[in-house]
């Protein structure tokens, strides 16, 4: 059997301008602009006039927590942790988490996400979830050692990174210590030395709450950022979800180390962690920075195109100024191109070819200046079409595939009593 050509976009609109974009056999985009068109006799893909835009990268996520919205929605951090959601993630099985993230990447296909940061239990299954679903993920196995043998979990970190690794393709392996509250010292500083020596990224829940903040001055006369700092584990690998509480200094140092911070608005809001993340000293800081849904069992949604207006909103209203945060800058958070370690799509020739197709008859789209519209206006029903590596996973807002996933997500829920 022939293989199918690659696929040729025409007539789509980039910049106010009609454009054509033709993708390679690798799956990256082989030319992009005006003068890109089909050649007699060629099938393209007639965009009629969908406004072309890079996908959006989800920084912090727990794709399979899908499998627990609205359970246990009124309670607060750590009691929700701790009552909810740990008793039931004991009983997970591989199956569970398959299906809760086959359901996660519909759902962020839907919304226009191509790329996301996962730390959750059997990432392995997340990891199978991801490559049938057609999408990339950077993941990585929870560490937690609060109560055990620290020389375990550190050897369990080792294979889960191998084991991941091994994947490849849309796969990048990562280590994934949960926060310095539930990892030792020890095994924090052997985690930095395991990403010095494999450049495997670590992402890590920091200064999410004030106890947090303050139990770190408490016991190691120190906050977080500079804790993580004496251990080795901020550096350009590192990225931290959260950081709600991030003193000034914290944020220059996080900034000197080339570290990312991944602002969860909608998460943190919901379990009331009680402050907004400070953009604009980030900013003024030069701190890379990207937007993550959190899990869906505190966020509820992975829409980060409704989580990205509540998070330029949030900045204003915190900094009680409307130029708090600029149209073009909390697009560019979302898109993943104010933190490159995130692993952004950008629209350029020799890019993987991953974009997005936006309806241009959405009524959100119709009137007003484009980036305003995306940040402000716009949500997931805008999304059209969706690619990843030339190949077209979402279509006039049909996933064929759906009806499948939502099935088997709810068996699997079921069987965990949720």
């Amino acid at each position: 059997m022939s293989k199918p050509a690659p696929l040729l976009v025409t007539g789509a609109r980039l910049d106010g301008e009609t454009i054509g974009l033709r993708c390679a056999d690798d799956g990256t985009i082989a030319a992009l602009g005006p003068d890109v068109l089909a050649a007699p006799g060629e099938e393209a893909f007639e965009a009629a006039g969908a406004i072309l835009v890079p996908p959006l990268v989800n920084g912090h996520t727990h794709a399979a927590m899908t499998l627990f919205r609205g359970s246990g929605g009124d309670l607060p951090l750590m009691p929700w942790l701790e009552e909810r959601i740990w008793p039931v993630e004991a009983k997970l099985e591989p199956d569970d988490v398959y299906w809760g993230a086959r359901l996660a990447c519909l759902e962020m296909t839907r919304s226009g996400t191509t790329r996301f940061w996962d730390m959750y239990w059997h990432p392995e299954a997340t990891a199978q979830a991801v490559a049938d679903a057609g999408l990339r993920a950077t993941i990585g196995a929870p560490m937690f050692d609060r109560g055990g043998d620290p020389k375990v979990a550190q050897a369990e970190a080792r294979e889960s990174l191998e084991m991941l690794a091994a994947f490849g393709g849309p796969i990048t392996a990562a280590l994934a210590p949960h926060s310095i509250y539930m990892v030792g010292e020890e095994s924090l500083a052997f985690l930095a030395e395991l990403s010095a020596e494999s450049g495997a990224p670590v992402q890590i829940h920091l200064s999410e709450t004030k106890p947090e903040v303050d139990d770190c001055l408490g016991e190691r006369g120190r906050r977080p950022a500079a804790y993580l700092d004496d251990l080795g584990l901020l550096s350009e690998r590192t990225v931290l979800a959260h950081g709600v509480w991030l003193d000034d200094e914290e944020l220059a140092l996080i900034a000197a180390r080339g570290a990312t911070v991944v602002s969860n608005p909608a998460a943190n809001m919901k379990l009331a962690v009680g402050k907004i993340f400070d953009w604009p000293s980030a900013r003024a800081a030069e701190v890379q920075v990207g937007l993550g849904t959190d899990g869906a069992g505190s966020n509820d949604s992975l829409d980060l195109l409704t989580d990205l207006k509540l998070f330029a909103l949030a900045q204003r209203h915190a900094a009680a100024d409307a130029t708090a945060i600029s149209v073009n800058d909390a697009w560019e958070i979302a898109t993943g191109a104010k933190a490159p370690a995130l692993g952004a799509t950008p629209l350029a020739v020799g890019e993987p070819a991953d974009f997005l197709l936006l309806d241009p008859a959405v009524p959100e789209l119709a009137i007003g200046e484009a980036t305003a519209d995306l940040v402000y206006a716009v949500d997931r029903t805008a999304v059209d079409t969706v690619v990843v590596a030339g190949k077209v996973l979402m279509r006039g807002g049909v996933q064929p595939e759906r009806n499948e996933v939502v099935a088997r997500a709810r068996e699997r829920a079921s069987r965990l009593g949720l």
